[in-house]
């Protein structure tokens, strides 16, 4: 069964040479592992300090949004999977422009994260080499998760998932040895373990005196949403999937209940075990209960864990620039060679491009790690953009859905627009309260950092794209025959009728 609509070439030649070999397991395991990061292994050990338990209800609050966001992500898929992702769906719903700012904030994005990745890897090698170089473990990190992306499609796939297992199994033996702990009411570290816990805790379950604020687990969650940050990437790997008609729903409906288990769960394990005051900033609150209970070797196993994730956010970061960087490049809005596909289907010269930058701000940040601190830092905004564009092209969708412009998906998010609206203003409120987390960060005003990059870093972002596209418009013009503006009216299509596969086909489009 096909649809008349109005797919413009572009669209349709993105799919074009990749390979559809990721599985039912591998789906699911992205999506648990894009879940499941360093933001909970390790960056909740200073907001468990700084918070108290009431942190439990941020990261559920957050999880809600994030659901909000899966559910907006899925309609996008199986409207059109697509391994051009948010680029290709802002290209399709709000035009040329949109696509490239999205393309590339995606991809500088990933480039920071990549080199924080790195540079976390070296960090914790040195819990058994303490005397090891860190490049030497920049080097051969990359090399390896290098290798993987360049192997196939399925071989990413293969390391996300056995990456997934590895994270869920250390988090299963975590929940499993805490509930005995705390319903056992047992001593852990001189503390007596037990519910009671969440709100005999120093300052009460929801701590408003000094050193504590009353807001603190409100602006607490502007943190906590990069605890989730990659749970997007069902979508870039949607265009390689066997059956995303089938994988997508399954893939997100389950993520509710992963974040209540896996997030939440553990969290309220963790303060029911210890004071919060017990964890500290920099250590693993799940190495620092092991350690406690005497269990020496469950602390190194974890530590080991910490490694695995992130090469798997790294695995994920090449992947999905790869994929974006030729949606960017079909439409000349990034250099010709990334369009380059091997013969199993990998876009390998935008992986490559993206591992040489994060190579080389690997290298760097070892001499000025101030920099790559406010660079890293600028990641936030770049997140909080890419999931507006999610919610924004959902909006969009249903709008023409409602109108009968296009066909409805097979998989509708519920309570739309609102659920969309919502997240949209949830994360407005997450830029606010980043640039006030960083103005009460320090007393200088040069080392406020996240207030910096709110404040200062948006425009110049604003400024740098704006300034890139005026760059490239040009040639987008001469190759799209000066379709460059968004697919749809809300009338029907602007440019003239093309005959597409319909959502529920395996086929992205024809």
């Amino acid at each position: 069964m096909t649809q008349t609509t109005n797919l413009p070439p572009s669209l349709d030649a993105e799919q074009v040479g990749y390979k559809k070999s990721l599985g039912r397991r591998h789906v699911q395991m992205i999506a648990i592992g894009g879940a499941i990061g360093t933001g909970l292994f390790l960056g909740s050990a200073s907001r468990l300090q700084s918070t108290g338990p009431a942190l439990v209800l941020s990261y559920a609050l957050v999880g809600v949004i994030a659901y909000f966001l899966m559910r907006a992500l899925g309609e996008l898929v199986l409207h059109r999977p697509t391994s051009g992702a948010f680029v290709s769906y802002m290209r399709e719903f709000f035009g040329e422009k949109w696509a490239f700012f999205t393309g590339w904030i995606y991809w500088i994005n990933w480039a920071l994260t990549g080199i924080a990745d790195l540079s976390a890897v070296g960090l914790y090698m040195q819990f058994w080499f303490p005397n090891l170089d860190t490049w030497i473990t920049v080097l051969v990190g990359l090399v390896v998760v290098l290798l993987v992306n360049l192997m196939s499609a399925k071989a990413f796939g293969e390391f996300e998932f056995w990456a997934a297992i590895l994270k869920v199994g250390a988090i299963g033996v975590f929940l499993v040895v805490g509930l005995v702990v705390v319903l056992g009411q047992f001593d852990i570290g001189g503390h007596q373990a037990g519910f009671h816990n969440l709100w005999s805790n120093p300052g009460g379950f929801w701590p408003t005196e000094a050193p504590y604020n009353w807001y603190g687990p409100l602006l607490v969650m502007s943190g906590v949403v990069f605890a989730y940050a990659a749970i997007e990437m069902v979508g870039v790997a949607a265009g390689e999937m066997q059956n995303p008609a089938r994988e997508v729903p399954k893939a997100v409906n389950a993520v509710i209940l992963r974040i209540a288990v896996f997030y939440c769960g553990s969290l309220l394990l963790l303060v029911s075990m210890l004071p919060t005051s017990e964890y500290k900033p920099g250590i693993s609150p799940f190495v620092t209960v092991f350690e406690k209970l005497g269990i020496e070797w469950m602390a190194a196993v974890i530590q080991a864990i910490l490694i695995v994730a992130a090469m798997s956010s790294l695995n994920a970061g090449m992947y999905s620039t790869g994929r974006v960087l030729r949606s960017l490049g079909m439409s000349k809005q990034a250099p010709q060679f990334t369009l380059k596909m091997s013969k199993s289907g990998v876009p390998w010269a935008g992986i490559v491009m993206t591992a040489a930058v994060m190579a080389l701000g690997a290298v760097l940040n070892a001499f000025v790690p101030n920099a790559f601190e406010i660079a890293i830092e600028a990641t936030a905004i770049m997140i909080v953009f890419t999931w507006a564009t999610i919610f924004v092209c959902q909006i969009r969708l249903r709008q023409l859905i409602n109108k009968g412009v296009v066909p409805p998906t097979p998989f509708p998010a519920p309570g739309s627009p609102w659920t969309s609206i919502i997240g949209l203003g949830f994360l407005a409120f997450v830029l606010i309260g980043i640039a006030i987390s960083g103005w009460q960060s320090s007393p200088e005003f040069w080392h406020k950092i996240n207030f910096l990059v709110v404040v200062f870093g948006v425009p110049v972002l604003t400024g740098i794209m704006l300034l890139g596209w005026q760059l490239v418009k040009p040639k987008v013009i001469e190759n799209t025959g000066g379709r460059i503006e968004s697919v749809w009216t809300d009338e029907g299509p602007r440019y003239g009728d093309a005959v597409v596969a319909d959502p529920d086909d395996d086929a992205p489009g024809h």
